[in-house]
């Protein structure tokens, strides 16, 4: 039998797939509902203690997440707790529903109840309301249905004493990318049987469903042929771990170089080293423009590589030449935190990847449709392991083919949705975020992390990672700059690149979480994370 904490994140299909395998390994599907209504009132009671003698209401639609509340009803009964059935369209007589006659549980029909009536005195005389109406296949609510769950929020949001659970996901969010096209019931906690749904942790379905926690049902032969989503969790970051051996340099521990600022944003390629320093690389050197260093206030431990600058202090093509000498030094590369997107530092960047013989995109106030970058002599550059950031990305965008050039397997790219539809060329991102990341790894063969509420974590190989982390302490400018240069500074201490996204995602979210608790969910600035990021390693390291 799987345990509560198993990691997989799954789509509507990916469930039915693990369910189907469970019953062909000799689990029956009566068995299988038994256990997740029988795995929902172990958390009921457990959450929302003491329910003895108190009133449940427990709300029943026609598929298996109604029959999965009609076990939690009967389990709830016999532990003491007065429940009420309130079922919507659900005509069959089965087994589960005669068990609850039979233990005189009340029973209400919305057929009979047009007004909403009856409904509002159950919810009036209930401490706890389990949602069991829709299941992960169900279309979005309508007319009646949509009427019950907008009468069920409203009292909630009046009752500070009413206790909503959702059975699965909560009735009205999407189980595959958590949109809510009508409305939705908001929880306080949602139980997912057997695994995560995908839509539990993708906003807006996010913040309908509380707490997520995950009743087992006996998935023991899950379909190895299946390619899930897993949870970020700190297990598995703790094993991504660089290792700190006592007799070490700070040769061991690898050197970052930082292609970073330009003179309106000096401070991100500041927060981008500090970023690398706070997640353990041995040293640190920025590479920028001289004005940029002018303004620049660096930790005194950052060494400089001062780089040739074009127009209005942007760093330049002629910067190659400076950068091919030094590359060999390090053992990861950071480029694109606050680096300005002139026309100067595009073409330095399109030349570091090879790109400067194509064609670049139309880009409004740089260049003109179909220019093409005109050829200077340079070196020969090979990147070591890189992340590319914020303008980095932007500058990235505007050749066509972009990622045909990029050494495969070699490069984290760390887009938000801005970024990420000009690296896509398309002006929405579809609305299944995880599906975008993964296409988009196994398209451009690298590591993309597709930063938001809920981060992506995607591997060439369709490995993903979803990371709950949703932080409003972290929306502000610089968070991102400070992601990056952990990265980085993971590459370099001889993290594969997507350990070192997967790790570096973790630690700023621990450290983000850490910085909220202090400080709460506004005044938070980037500069806050990074004395938490080696409190974070230590915490997580020591289990």
């Amino acid at each position: 039998m799987e345990s509560t904490t198993l990691p997989f994140v799954v789509t509507a299909a990916q469930m039915r797939a693990a369910e189907e395998a469970a019953v062909a390994a000799g689990t029956g599907w009566a068995m299988l509902m038994e256990q997740a209504g029988a795995g929902v009132s172990r958390v009921a009671l457990q959450q929302f203690a003491p329910l003895t003698g108190r009133a449940v209401l427990v709300l029943v639609g026609p598929g298996n997440n109604g029959g999965d509340g009609l076990v939690a009803a009967r389990h709830l009964a016999d532990a003491g707790a007065q429940v009420t059935l309130y079922c919507w369209r659900r005509t069959v007589v089965d087994d589960n529903l005669l068990a609850c006659r039979e233990r005189g549980i009340r029973e209400l029909q919305a057929a009979d109840d047009p007004d909403g009536a009856l409904l509002g005195e159950a919810l009036a005389q209930a401490t706890l309301v389990i949602d069991g109406l829709l299941g992960t296949g169900a279309r979005p609510p309508a007319d009646d249905l949509a009427a019950i769950i907008t009468q069920v929020n409203e009292v909630r949001s009046r009752r500070a004493d009413l206790r909503v659970l959702a059975i699965d996901l909560p009735s009205g969010v999407s189980a595959d990318n958590g949109e809510v096209s009508t409305v939705a019931i908001r929880a306080d906690v949602t139980v997912a049987t057997g695994l995560r749904k995908r839509g539990l942790l993708l906003w807006p379905g996010r913040g309908y469903a509380g707490a997520i926690l995950v009743a087992p049902i006996g998935l023991s032969a899950l379909d190895g042929a299946l390619t899930m989503s897993e949870l970020l969790t700190a297990t598995y970051a703790r094993s991504l771990l660089p290792a700190r051996p006592a007799d070490a340099h700070k040769g061991v521990f690898g050197k970052v170089l930082v292609l970073a600022g330009s003179i309106n944003y000096p401070g991100a390629a500041v927060l981008a080293c500090a970023g690398a320093q706070r997640s353990g690389a041995g040293l640190v050197t920025l590479a920028t423009g001289r004005n940029v260093l002018a303004l620049a206030t660096l930790p005194p431990e950052v060494t400089l590589l001062p780089v040739a600058e074009g127009d209005w202090g942007a760093i330049g093509p002629a910067a190659i030449d400076e950068l091919a000498d030094d590359l060999p030094r390090y053992q990861a590369l950071l480029i694109g935190p606050g680096l300005g997107q002139a026309e100067a530092t595009r073409q330095l960047v399109l030349r570091l990847f090879g790109l400067d013989q194509m064609r670049s995109r139309a880009r409004v106030g740089f260049v003109a449709v179909g220019e093409t970058i005109a050829q200077i002599p340079q070196k020969t550059v090979e990147l070591p392991p890189t992340v590319i950031d914020a303008d980095g990305l932007n500058l990235l965008a505007s050749a066509n083919g972009w990622f045909e050039r990029l050494p495969p397997e070699r490069c984290v790219l760390t887009p938000h949705p801005g970024e990420m539809r000009r690296l896509l060329n398309i002006n929405e991102l579809p609305s299944d975020i995880v599906a975008v990341a993964a296409e988009a790894a196994q398209r451009w063969r690298q590591t993309v992390v597709l930063k938001g509420a809920t981060t992506i974590v995607a591997g060439p190989d369709g490995r993903t990672l979803i990371h709950d982390g949703a932080n409003p302490a972290l929306a502000t400018a610089g968070s991102g700059d400070v992601l990056a240069g952990v990265i980085a500074g993971l590459l370099a201490q001889g993290c594969a690149p997507f350990a070192a996204a997967a790790l570096g995602v973790y630690l700023h979210g621990a450290a983000g979480a850490q910085a909220r608790a202090t400080l709460g969910d506004a005044g938070v600035i980037a500069g806050d994370l990074l004395p938490l990021l080696p409190q974070a390693i230590r915490e997580l390291r020591a289990g």
